[in-house]
Formats: C-alpha cells, sequence, structure tokens
C-alpha cells in the first residue's frame, strides 16, 4: 500500500472527539497517557475540563470512564488496542458491558500496524475478543473519513459500550467527506454476482485493488465493508450467499472468532456457498515492515484472487 495517498484512522479519531467536544459538553476523553500518539491532545487544549489522563493505569481508566458513564457523560477511554482490549478486559466485562454503560473504548495501533513495534503491540486479538463480550458494539473502520463519520455515530446515535479500532500508519482513502455510515449496517462498494470479498479496517484497499483485478479477469464482485463487525450486518451476507458463488473474507485481524468467523458462522446456519478466509494464522506477529507481515500471513491482492478464482474454479 506504499505509495498510496491516505491518512491514519487515528488522525480522524482526533479530528472527530475534538468536534464532539464542540457540540456535547458531556463527551469526556479519559487518556491512558499516549495522548500524543492517541491525537487527543487538540481535544485536552480545547476542553481541559472534560479530559482526564489517569496515566498508564488502563485498568484505572476504564473504571473511571464506567463512573462518568454513569453520571451521564460519554467518556471515550483512549489507548492503544492491546491494552484496550487485553489489560482492561475484565473492568470492560464487569464494569461496562455487565451493567450496559455507555462508554466508548477507541483504540489505536490496531492489528499489525505497529509493525516493526512487534508482538507485543500488535493488537491482533482485539477484535474477537470484545466480539465474544454481550452488550458490545465492535467497530473497524476502513479509512479517515469512515473513521470519522463513525466516531460521530458512536457518540451520537448509538448507546451502549462500544470499541473502536484506529490504525497508527496511513491507510489510502476510499471513501470522501459526503459518504454516510450507520453502525450494524454493512457498506456496499460494488455489486457482483460471482464472489462476495468482505473486509474492514485498513485492508480493505487491498480489497478494492483485487476486485479490480478480479474483474478485469471477467469475474463479477460484490465487496462490502463490514466496519461493524458485531452486531454483524447479517441481511447483507445473507444476500451474498443468495447472489453468489462464493465469499472471501480479509481482515487484519486473528481468523479466529473475528470477521471471518462471524460470516461462517451465518453461512453455516444458512447453508451457503464455500468461505475462504483471509488473516493473521494462529501465531503471535512479529517485528517487521508492515507489509512484510501481509505478506507472511497471505493479506495480498495476489492472495485474495486466488482464493476467489479457487472458489470459483
Amino acid at each position: 500500500m506504499s505509495g498510496l495517498k491516505g491518512l491514519p484512522t487515528r488522525d480522524a479519531y482526533g479530528k472527530a472527539i475534538v468536534a464532539l467536544g464542540h457540540k456535547h459538553r458531556n463527551v469526556y476523553v479519559v487518556d491512558c497517557d499516549i495522548g500524543k500518539s492517541c491525537k487527543t491532545t487538540d481535544f485536552k487544549a480545547q476542553f481541559p475540563d472534560q479530559y482526564v489522563n489517569v496515566g498508564i493505569a488502563e485498568q484505572n481508566g476504564c473504571g473511571l470512564s464506567a463512573g462518568l458513564a454513569a453520571c451521564g457523560k460519554i467518556p471515550f477511554v483512549t489507548t492503544y488496542a492491546v491494552f484496550g482490549s487485553m489489560r482492561m478486559l475484565e473492568q470492560i466485562r464487569q464494569e461496562v458491558c455487565y451493567p450496559n454503560l455507555n462508554v466508548k473504548i477507541a483504540c489505536s495501533h490496531g492489528g499489525l500496524t505497529p509493525a516493526n513495534d512487534g508482538a507485543s503491540h500488535q493488537g491482533i486479538e482485539d477484535l474477537a475478543l470484545m466480539r465474544s463480550l454481550p452488550n458490545m458494539t465492535v467497530v473497524a473502520p476502513a479509512d479517515y473519513y469512515s473513521a470519522y463519520a463513525l466516531v460521530q455515530e458512536a457518540a451520537e446515535k448509538h448507546h451502549g459500550p462500544l470499541y473502536i479500532r484506529f490504525t497508527r500508519d496511513a491507510v489510502p482513502f476510499i471513501y470522501d467527506e459526503n459518504d454516510t455510515f450507520e453502525i450494524g449496517k454493512a457498506k456496499l462498494l460494488s455489486e457482483g454476482t460471482d464472489i462476495t470479498i468482505i473486509s474492514n479496517g485498513d485492508i480493505l484497499s487491498l480489497c478494492v485493488a483485487a476486485k479490480n483485478e478480479l474483474q478485469r479477469r471477467g469475474v463479477s464482485v460484490r465487496l462490502l465493508d463490514m466496519h461493524t463487525i458485531k452486531p454483524l450486518d447479517e441481511e447483507a451476507v445473507r444476500t451474498s450467499i443468495r447472489t453468489t458463488k462464493g465469499i472471501v473474507t480479509v481482515e487484519d485481524h486473528t481468523i479466529l472468532n473475528g470477521l471471518g468467523s462471524a460470516v461462517s458462522e451465518i453461512v453455516a446456519a444458512e447453508g451457503g456457498p464455500r468461505v475462504a478466509r483471509i488473516g493473521i494464522r494462529d501465531q503471535f506477529g512479529e517485528s517487521a515492515p508492515y507489509e512484510r507481515l501481509l505478506e507472511k500471513n497471505g493479506i495480498t491482492v495476489d492472495e485474495i484472487v486466488k482464493q476467489a478464482q479457487r472458489l470459483l474454479g
């Protein structure tokens, strides 16, 4: 994806949270001492009374956010995906999801994008963990504009626990500022009758490139941005089952209990076509350039095209 114009989705979060601060004085940021990296410093400067830095204490940040939500505030507890999904997991389950409080968990550095930082910083299990929690909504925007819009949606139109994942590095633009998004509703990028590709997050741009290559080869491709993993847009999957001959899921996440698993559950229940899951194998990440890590796990345009043709073959 080098050389393609774009911005990190964490930048969109920083802009969106400031816009929300101007409109809603009950929006708070609870920062876990990485505001510069997670792009909350502008919010701190403009709304110091709505900003709390708990230090490197993610579990306390989650508990404080639960308290704020219980008082009618809309807190965005902000950290890295590895800490927001794992270090905070018990507090999210017990203090946020169980009482069904309106806490938003905003996490940067999701998936393999920390790259050279290695396995300790690559949150490749986060969506699976969050997806397993009752009352939790799980969102993974694909580019800057969808991230901005979905942060707005999370605050203004969604009530309850929500986990939203951002990238550290720039990702290509797919949408523009006029596109609209609805939490729980997949975004249809193209209609097709041969194969469906379902993806989300930072690697959706690879799927756009794969769709173009498949269409060049005469394959009709239905492409879905499944930005909300939970609740999954089941009707969008059922439509794909009815109208295409196979489904390829692609994710920057372990293939265990992530997007591919969620789609496969619907396909199994409906008796649908074969599914090929592309994502991180059952292994930890490692330190390497981002594109090299994607290649090692088969998250490439060539592999998406290959798996689509295999299902059609």
